[in-house]
């Protein structure tokens, strides 16, 4: 008898938590309970990049449009130079929940692993690579009155004349130096990297004669070839980018075929964090990017839209980090 009062005694209580959790008047445990919700108290985009400029006008348009999707501020925390070192050790110790997000590009995801033998980060470990912001492609800048009128002629030019062809970037390891080398090895060519403390001096240079030629941006080398100070002599591009319909390919214009240089960059959260948070932040980046206001202001930077899923978007930076670290063995870079 006592068995069966004390079975029904358990059976009873526990119908009675049961109906007082329904009711609400009992919390769930921690596992029983939905996702917390994102996100909870202000964001912040942490960027390596200088205020100004087309990475950090993209990252204050990515901060508008998620602040007003999420009703919590979004800010833009520059942390420049450093070879972005600055940025990512800020992000490392930020918040690890989703509240801190930094942007990166393809140098710290894709050439640096390569370039240093000992890094302040992992980007295996460190960071989740989400999503894409943008792309953007190269091209071969040379002086207004130049005597390459192809790629073909540069070529050639370099191939007469070993090691004194020059070309210019703003340093060891950028895009722009890296594409350079890519074009070296493509064409079996040797050239000569003259190394510029700054944009605007670099392709100063380019347009005086001073230097060969020099990888640009339409954001970089733009102002100068609208002035028709520099000339575009190809895109390093698959196809002939839009605001530029008359400028040829590189495989056009006499080089290597499908010779491509692209500049883009990403945002990247703490590794590990909830599938329900990564996939709203970039769900909500997505949405934002797409957007009329901001598919036009891409126009003026001379950036492109760069949509991929997750998988994809791996995929592509495994590919840009074996691109990147086989050229860099082959020129024997190294940043250390």
């Amino acid at each position: 008898m006592s068995f069966f009062r004390s079975s029904l005694s358990r059976r009873t209580i526990a119908a009675a938590v049961l109906a007082l959790t329904a009711g609400g008047l009992l919390p769930l445990t921690a596992s029983a309970q939905q996702p917390a919700a994102f996100p909870t108290k202000p964001v912040r985009i942490i960027t390596p990049f200088p205020v100004g400029g087309g990475p950090d006008g993209v990252a204050r348009l990515v901060a508008d449009k998620l602040s007003r999707a999420w009703g919590q501020p979004v800010v833009v925390e520059n942390r420049p130079g450093g070879n972005g070192f600055i940025a990512i050790d800020a992000f490392k110790r930020g918040a690890k929940d989703g509240h801190d997000i930094i942007v990166l590009d393809n140098v710290h995801l894709a050439a640096y692993p390569a370039l240093f033998k000992k890094l302040p980060y992992d980007a295996s470990k460190d960071f989740d690579a989400l999503l894409p912001l943008f792309k953007t492609y190269f091209f071969f800048t040379v002086a207004t009155n130049s005597k390459y009128k192809t790629v073909g002629d540069l070529i050639a030019d370099a191939k007469a004349n070993p090691g004194k062809l020059d070309y210019g970037s703003w340093s060891v390891g950028n895009p722009v130096h890296l594409g350079s080398e890519l074009f070296e090895s493509a064409t079996g060519t040797q050239m000569e990297h003259v190394i510029y403390k700054e944009t605007t001096q670099l392709y100063t240079s380019v347009a005086t004669g001073e230097l060969a030629f020099a990888l640009g941006s339409s954001a970089t080398a733009g102002p100068l070839q609208r002035a028709n100070k520099l000339r575009f002599l190809a895109a390093a591009a698959p196809q002939r980018v839009a605001a530029f319909p008359d400028v040829p390919t590189v495989s056009e214009s006499g080089g290597p075929k499908g010779f491509e240089v692209i500049g883009w960059n990403a945002i990247a959260v703490p590794k590990g964090l909830p599938a329900s948070v990564t996939e709203k932040i970039k769900r909500d980046i997505e949405k934002g990017l797409a957007e009329p206001d901001v598919l036009e202001k891409f126009k003026s930077f001379g950036y492109e839209p760069f949509p991929t899923t997750r998988s994809q978007f791996d995929q592509f930076v495994a590919t840009e980090t074996k691109r990147f670290t086989d050229v860099i063995r082959k020129a024997n870079v190294s940043l250390d």
